[in-house]
């Protein structure tokens, strides 16, 4: 099919005759729906018969060859502006699997000129003409960064969760993308691990409710509009449990585990409809997921009966040699797939190697077939067979990337993400008049840490730094100081590079101490580059890198009135540095607007009201350290050794789960159950009375958990079980009721089986895991 191909500067609303002329015909659309007849055949649907008839018939017309490239995603790196060069070796092998039919999406490959060029390739030269799927890491924004999500959950506000993401969905489907590989729904424990600043945290309450806000945001109420992406859950499944926080390392879990901690977030972003999954680096149960059939195939395609499509992720495939699963690449490819694994991303296994394993007979056609058909389905949700180009808008591109409203909705939610750990003495708010403020530390006036980590197609130094958002604040240069202090990398500050820090380069120190003796007050900003966290960023020490502690030190000797801003990805080491302070407050890689939204908290433009999604460890030696632990069999404390506990610290967290300050105070009272003995499947009404008692209106999350005290299977202490945002004005009290259902008091077996069981429950209520009230109900059994 040759047509005249269009620029997308003039492809903004074409007239449909031009549309259908770059599609595949409508008489051959007609063929397709008319070839298929009923069938019950035990294979793949999507549900939608409409859809399933063009499928069918598309299928009958394909190639073996065909359908293998449909399950084939290249890496294209492309972000031109014009046509694609096809001198480059690299570039030539993709366009001309665009032209053989061999390619059924890409990643990397940005902007509407770079996707219209790529997609013109395989609409106008490619025998069938199907068109691409572009995806894209689009974790915490596309160009408008937001709080790196495990900041963003410390917000605890749906609301804001799901509006960046929405926000984020908008940016990168103006910018020709179709599909993110977000939200990461893995549980993290264990803050060694760098990429749980790309997670929820460590609970799987909070994990799911956050997954699915996630998933709404990217996907909005229908993928057929131009400005929703499909959305992915991964990584599937455990890579949150990694040994020793290693990234890629093996992961090795109980079934209890597994079905309790685990899977709950992704079996939720299911339920909220995502398109795709994406499995994981590791392995689970001795298998790397990649190629486990009991996680692919048993539990999401059969037991929740997952419709979208899988995922791997980048080359996990051949990654499975290495694992010593697979002897080679066709062995690895003939694993993947039998298993469960649709969409081979970056390892060429099933470009190489499907066809001769389905002539082979270890591959069945049908298998093709059904991941194949999970590929079409989603370009049809996305309506790239109505119309490919759909997302080729320059216009809408240029006016909506970087949006000044996007920008005011990144700054809500930096300030909504900060978390108050420390306050003595009020020192905190600051006052705008009457004081000399100095800002200290490698991070006071970095632009580009504060994008964070998977930062998407943001501008490097593009984000309001802590110093430019203090001085706007204060609105007076002149009372506002400056020190570095002391650079915290001197090298390496790349995606794919190894960070080095500066071990040595003290010349800034006699600044920072000079300026901290003319201030007032002193707000240093330290910790962690936005290039110690992520991917490929686990770290055995936690305490703040580089010459950090020793600026602290210089600057604490010459002027003890310290606020601390903490900028880091995940929780740091931080007992000294709390107890030397006056005010703590993490701010974490806080976004594009990150510097006036931790501004607004400084000075009380905004009364902060995060809470920590990650307990905070006295050191490295805790973790994995979390708030739902068993209680063992010697739980303690006692006043001999044998008890399960430590000799030279306590069991307890710095900060615990569900912690965070406020500017006013909040008190509960009246928790009340309003039935003490519930029937099993019957819900149970918790109501709590919640004063604002301070001076000034304020935010608190209000948390609620229960424990299950004696069950077939041990369950936690504590297990978070719904929560509260609420806005009162000082004095204001508000009675507060929550509904436990069975899904909320049940558990599952090591075999994956949902059970509700009679028993005494507490319930606990209040503003952190450690802070609550408690009472408790019994759940009985009923003839």
């Amino acid at each position: 099919m040759k047509t005249t191909s269009m620029s997308p500067k003039s492809f903004i609303s074409p007239p449909k005759q031009v549309i259908r002329s770059l599609l595949i015909t409508t008489a051959l659309f007609a063929l397709y729906a008319c070839s298929v007849s009923e069938q019950d055949d035990g294979i793949f649907r999507s549900g939608d018969a409409a859809i399933d008839k063009q499928v069918e018939g598309l299928l009958e017309q394909m190639t073996v060859a065909e359908k293998v490239g449909q399950l084939n995603q290249y890496n294209g790196g492309w972000y031109s502006t014009g046509p694609i060069a096809t001198d480059d070796k690299y570039n030539k092998k993709r366009v001309d699997g665009l032209r053989e039919g061999a390619v059924g999406s890409m990643l990397n490959v940005v902007s509407v000129a770079a996707t219209y060029e790529a997609q013109r390739i395989a609409v106008e030269e490619s025998r069938l003409g199907i068109p691409l799927i572009f995806a894209y890491d689009v974790i915490h924004g596309y160009q408008t960064m937001f709080p790196v999500p495990l900041g963003e959950t410390a917000s605890w506000d749906l609301d804001v969760i799901e509006k960046s993401a929405r926000i984020a969905a908008i940016e990168s489907s103006a910018a020709g993308l179709h599909w993110t590989f977000a939200p990461m729904v893995d549980i993290g424990r264990d803050a060694r691990f760098g990429r749980v600043m790309e997670g929820a945290g460590e609970d799987p309450y909070l994990g799911s409710q956050v997954a699915v806000a996630r998933v709404k945001g990217f996907q909005g109420d229908d993928l057929g509009q131009t400005d929703t992406i499909a959305a992915t859950a991964k990584h599937f499944a455990g890579y949150g449990f990694v040994e020793a926080g290693r990234d890629y390392n093996t992961v090795d879990v109980s079934n209890s585990t597994l079905w309790n901690v685990i899977l709950p977030p992704f079996k939720a972003a299911a339920e909220a409809g995502v398109a795709t999954f994406m499995n994981a680096f590791n392995d689970f149960d001795g298998v790397p997921a990649t190629g486990s059939d009991y996680l692919q195939n048993t539990v999401l395609k059969g037991s929740w009966n997952f419709q979208g499509l899988v995922v791997s992720d980048w080359d996990s495939i051949g990654e499975m040699e290495e694992h010593g699963y697979a002897r080679d690449l066709s062995h690895a490819a003939r694993q993947a797939i039998n298993a469960g694994n649709d969409v081979d991303m970056e390892s060429s296994a099933y470009l190489g190697h499907l066809e001769e394993l389905i002539t082979a007979g270890e591959v069945s056609e049908q298998t093709l077939d059904n991941c194949v058909r999970r590929v079409l389905q989603l370009k049809i949700a996305l309506g790239l067979f109505e119309d490919p180009y759909r997302y080729a808008d320059t216009e809408r591109e240029k006016l909506l990337v970087g949006h000044a409203d996007h920008h005011a909705a990144a700054r809500d939610a930096a300030r909504k993400s900060a978390v108050l750990l420390k306050n003595a003495e009020q020192i905190l708010p600051l006052s705008k008049t009457g004081q000399t403020i100095a800002v200290i530390g490698p991070l006071a006036d970095d632009k580009d840490s504060p994008l964070g980590n998977w930062r998407g197609m943001a501008i490097a130094n593009s984000a309001v730094s802590l110093l430019e958002g203090i001085r706007a604040a204060v609105g007076d240069d002149e009372r506002v100081l400056y020190a570095e202090g002391a650079p915290l990398a001197i090298d390496g500050r790349a995606f794919a590079s190894k960070l080095t820090l500066n071990e040595d380069d003290r010349s800034g120190f006699a600044k920072a101490i000079a300026v901290a003796k003319k201030a007032d007050i002193v707000v240093m900003a330290l910790g962690e580059d936005a290039y110690q966290s992520g991917e490929g960023r686990s770290r055995t020490v936690l305490d703040l890198a580089g010459l950090q502690q020793e600026l602290f030190d210089a600057v604490a000797a010459v002027n003890d009135q310290i606020v601390v801003v903490l900028m880091s990805g995940r929780p740091l080491v931080i007992g000294d540095l709390a107890d030397r302070s006056d005010a703590v407050l993490q701010g974490w890689h806080a976004g594009s607007q990150a510097g006036h939204g931790i501004a607004d908290v400084l000075f009380g433009d905004y009364n902060p009201s995060g809470k920590l999604p990650m307990s905070f460890p006295r050191n490295v030696g805790q973790l994995p350290l979390y708030y739902n632990q068993k209680n063992t069999g010697r739980p303690g404390p006692g006043n001999d050794v044998f008890w399960s506990g430590y000799n030279d610290v306590s069991n307890q967290p710095l900060y615990p789960f569900g912690y965070g300050m406020s500017y006013t105070t909040f008190d509960y009272a009246d928790l009340q159950i309003a039935q003490q003995d519930v029937a099993i499947g019957e819900s149970v009404t918790v109501s709590v009375q919640l004063t604002n008692s301070g001076d000034r209106q304020g935010e608190e999350v209000v948390q609620l958990y229960i424990r299950d005290r004696v069950a077939s299977t041990i369950r936690p202490l504590k297990e978070l079980k719904g929560f509260q945002k609420v806005s009162l004005v000082a004095g204001e009290t508000q009675q507060l009721t929550f509904q436990l259902s069975p899904d909320e008091l049940g558990f599952y077996s090591s075999g994956g089986v949902f059970n509700v069981e009679a028993g005494e429950f507490d319930v606990f209520v209040g503003g952190s895991s450690d802070n609550t009230l408690a009472t408790s109900f019994n759940l009985i059994e009923t003839d």
